[in-house]
């Protein structure tokens, strides 16, 4: 690629991003080559729907998985990230038929075959649109190995796992409850379905004692599916209704005899006690049904409108026939009573209508023989769930797991491969479409009409992805994976279901960890949405802001698990530390010397290089175990807060005072080695500014063979034995007075331009004097004095003290004495909460128990510390009052 040697004045996205990725691409650092000697590192892209434009959460995934990619390919390991699409049946096809209801038509004025057309055309084209928005983001995918689900390999996965199933007795047809949109027509999985609170009403209806001058009162929030009643169910144990179990009540307008029966799982602290039972439009009551025999009716059409059984209401929309039937109730005295109920209500999550329960007939996967292995492998630890607490979660609904609905009324997706026949109507199972039935010979066999749930395809994704069926050398090589991430809120409806799947395919697990990351909400907490107006695009941010900004503003700080808050401020924060750190390397690069800079480091180092060196040193060990452990946002935090505030705010001043002095030993080698390095660590979370500068930075370095065309490919920085705990000491100490006296000119408003006089007392005397020329340039003190005692009964009147660690600052004619008493009282009163806050700690059971010893040790001797400085607080308040 080519590069100048000098960085412009300002860092510019836009004018650098695209040119990189394109450098990226056409080095083919993204494909994999396999090696056999070599384990790889694979994660399988959790594949987005085709219906349209990624959103923030999509963001978070690729940036959190290009992270791991890059991390693991400048380890030098065999890197795939497979990159995919979802073919999003529900979804996908609620997004045609608007096209087409725009357009004054709807599906069946195309046919399905014209229809899947058009669902295509789409699909195709934001396939394209979702590419170029991974590539945006700068996503590192093998975009060579880019899978569809309904391509014609996971096409053929996806059938030969049905029919497998099926023969195995693990696939069946049934009638259950199911959820059920009338605007879609189509059944709904758990997961497409959104349940909000809303307030509605409780109805007291009276359903008369057949032959009696009696009723019996029933409590519903939805009275309309009374036609679907066939029984009223009471307690056996409540006493109340004991003389009318066996008897028969009516159901009001329709007059329909049904039987008042007795079961344990009636409630009788919800409304009356006695409960209406529709099998056919609640699963309790088809439960209950199952359990007494009770016969099934279903009183809707497909759309939702109310069919013969409802007598009268026949044709009435759900909401028109309540608001009518209860009128026909209060006229007919049947309706006692209403009061206001918050109820729980299921909404199709892509069109928003009200779904309905419905007892229908659907294909179904016995769940329980296959949940059993994948329990185990959790169990076992062969599968590790990140954040641990997900464990406990995922268990819980594995051991409970029901069986799984799969068959959608659709045409969008992949039509379930069963055939039937038309002489003798036994089904037939194939991947491939038989000529003729199986069982009588007869040609006249057609296709079932359903199509698959998209979760279905999706829990193949790993193996299907690598070319399962068929055994290709990416299977044999990638699989199994070895990270899976993913959102925690569908742990169960996917991870689950790819677990389950995959070992029943491949008798393998699909991926050794799970990796769960939370939903991204606005800076408020809230969930983002269109309606309240805080949704951010992240097409306008990477425009606005850069990709970088916008890949560290919603990575960095957050922990697995946890959910993610974005703002405006968090995004430019985000490009103020991409330019921060463009400036420093400007700095850097400005102050080489003509010709390639020696990277060797001379012996006897002053103490601020061996101080950043250590730092560095420990920066790197640090970043490596936190991304070991998948604490990408605190490795990026620790990355930032290096180069931010030691490398940048401290270093690099410091550096510019030896610049200036003739005779002083050059900064640069080490301002060159630090910045490569910290670009090196940088990479993974940032990795358009850190090549930009990288490419600048290395055309001043002395020519090296082994030095790749791209810091991508560049090794991740490792220790290399440069920890020095005295300088650390030393140098912590010289930063501590520089902040100190540049706070107390800030509180006592003193020009930046202007010198003030200090003294410094401390114990290690001729170590900070050795700083003097930092001090007095950083910290605009003329004439200081460095000192090692002063004497306690001295009266300095008018001055302000500092107290610190080892150390106490006078600064004369700083402060007059009520000031600075009420300065010290301030000073005093927290350091007084520190010390509660350490002690509380050190004395807790849970962080002795848990926390490392060195961490321990480490809060016991801040504990010191601060004890001390309470106590020069108090004297220097004593002196003063």
């Amino acid at each position: 690629m080519q590069q100048q040697k000098d960085l412009p004045k300002a860092y510019e996205p836009r004018h650098v991003e695209d040119r990189i990725y394109e450098f990226w691409l056409k080095k083919g650092y993204f494909t994999p080559k396999i090696d056999r000697s070599r384990k790889p590192f694979t994660i399988i892209m959790p594949p987005p729907n085709v219906t349209g434009e990624l959103h923030l959460g999509h963001a978070l995934t690729a940036t959190l998985e290009d992270i791991m990619a890059r991390w693991h390919r400048m380890k030098g390991e065999v890197t795939l990230w497979l990159p995919g699409i979802d073919h999003a049946g529900i979804a996908t096809q609620v997004v045609v038929e608007r096209q087409l209801a725009a357009e004054g038509l709807n599906r069946h004025d195309l046919g399905r075959e014209k229809f899947v057309e058009r669902a295509w055309q789409w699909a195709n084209k934001c396939r394209e649109t979702v590419m170029g928005q991974h590539k945006k983001l700068g996503a590192s995918c093998d975009w060579t190995r880019e899978r569809f689900t309904l391509d014609e390999g996971p096409s053929r996965a996806v059938t030969t796992t049905f029919v497998r199933l099926y023969h195995k007795g693990l696939i069946y047809q049934g009638e259950r409850i199911i959820n059920w949109c009338p605007r879609c027509q189509t059944a709904l999985s758990d997961l497409e379905t959104e349940h909000r609170e809303v307030e509605g009403h409780l109805y007291y209806i009276d359903y008369p004692v057949v032959g009696e001058l009696d009723h019996v009162t029933v409590a519903t929030t939805r009275p309309e599916t009374m036609f679907g009643d066939t029984a009223v169910a009471v307690n056996p144990h409540d006493e109340r209704f004991n003389s009318l179990i066996g008897k028969r009540v009516a159901i009001p307008v329709i007059s329909r005899d049904i039987p008042v029966i007795a079961d344990e799982a009636v409630d009788t602290t919800f409304g009356t006690g006695a409960l209406k039972v529709t099998p056919s439009h609640d699963p309790v009551d088809f439960e209950m049904a199952q359990r007494h025999d009770l016969p099934s009716v279903n009183i809707l059409n497909a759309d939702g409108t109310l069919n013969k059984e409802a007598g009268p209401y026949e044709g009435f929309d759900r909401s028109d026939c309540r608001q009518a039937l209860l009128v026909q109730l209060e006229r007919d005295g049947l309706l006692s009573k209403t009061k206001p109920h918050l109820q729980s209500v299921g909404h199709c999550a892509r069109c928003d209508t009200i779904v309905e329960p419905w007892a229908s007939r659907q294909w179904f996967v016995r769940a329980q023989p296959l949940a059993e292995p994948a329990i185990k492998a959790v169990k076992d630890g062969r599968i590790t769930i990140v954040p641990e607490q997900f464990t406990k979660v995922y268990l819980h609904w594995m051991e409970n797991i029901r069986d799984w609905c799969i068959s959608r009324q659709l045409w969008w997706g992949h039509r379930i491969p069963i055939w039937y026949c038309e002489n003798c109507g036994q089904p037939m199972a194939a991947v491939d479409p038989p000529e003729k039935c199986t069982h009588c010979g007869s040609s006249n066999v057609y296709q079932e009409s359903d199509v698959l749930d998209t979760w279905f395809s999706s829990a193949l994704w790993p193996h299907s992805a690598l070319g399962w069926p068929d055994d290709t050398e990416d299977l044999r090589y990638f699989y199994p994976t070895t990270v899976m991430e993913t959102g925690y809120d569908i742990l169960f409806f996917w991870v689950a279901r790819m677990i389950m799947m995959g070992i029943e395919n491949t008798d393998n697990i699909p991926f050794r960890w799970v990796y769960l990351h939370g939903l991204v909400r606005d800076e408020k907490g809230e969930k983002m949405s269109k309606i309240k107006g805080n949704v951010i695009n992240p097409l306008a941010a990477i425009d606005d802001y850069g990709a970088d900004a916008l890949r560290f503003a919603i990575t960095t700080g957050t922990a697995p698990g946890n959910d993610v808050q974005v703002s405006s401020q968090k995004l430019e924060s985000a490009r103020n530390f991409a330019n921060k750190l463009w400036n420093a390397a400007r700095f850097v690069t400005r102050n080489l010397p003509s010709g390639s800079v020696d990277m060797g480091l001379q012996p006897g180092l002053p103490v601020e290089d061996r101080w950043i060196l250590s730092r560095l040193d420990r920066l790197i060990a640090k970043a490596n175990q936190l991304l070991r452990d998948f604490q990408f946002g605190e490795a990026e935090t620790q990355v930032h807060d290096f180069l931010w505030g030691e490398f940048c705010d401290w270093y690099i001043e410091l550096a510019k005072t030896r610049l200036r002095e003739e005779n002083a030993l050059s900064p640069v080698p080490v301002l060159v080695q630090t910045l490569e390095t910290s670009l090196r660590l940088a990479h993974p979370f940032m990795p358009f500014v850190t090549e930009e500068i990288w490419q600048t930075l290395v055309l001043h370095l002395p020519p090296d063979e082994a030095r790749p065309d791209s810091i991508m490919i560049a090794p991740y920085p490792t220790t290399r034995g440069c920890i020095d705990g005295q300088a650390e000491e030393e140098m912590g100490s010289v930063i501590e007075i520089i902040r100190s006296i540049r706070n107390a000119r800030s509180q006592s408003k003193v020009e930046s331009a202007r010198w003030i006089e200090a003294e410094i007392y401390a114990k290690n005397r001729s170590a900070i004097e050795t700083h003097r020329w930092a001090i007095e340039t950083l910290a605009r003190v003329q004439p200081l004095a460095i000192l090692e005692q002063r004497r306690m009964d001295e009266n300095r009147q008018g001055a302000m003290v500092l107290v610190l660690r080892d150390v106490e600052i006078i600064l004369p004619m700083m402060a007059d004495v009520d000031a600075e008493k009420q300065r010290l009282e301030r000073e005093k009163e927290g350091l007084e909460v520190r010390i509660a806050g350490l002690k509380n700690r050190l004395s807790g059971e849970s962080f002795l128990s848990k926390a490392p010893s060195s961490v321990i040790e480490k809060e016991r001797v801040k504990l010191l510390d601060t004890e001390a400085r309470l106590e020069k607080t108090k004297e220097r308040l004593a002196q003063l009052s």
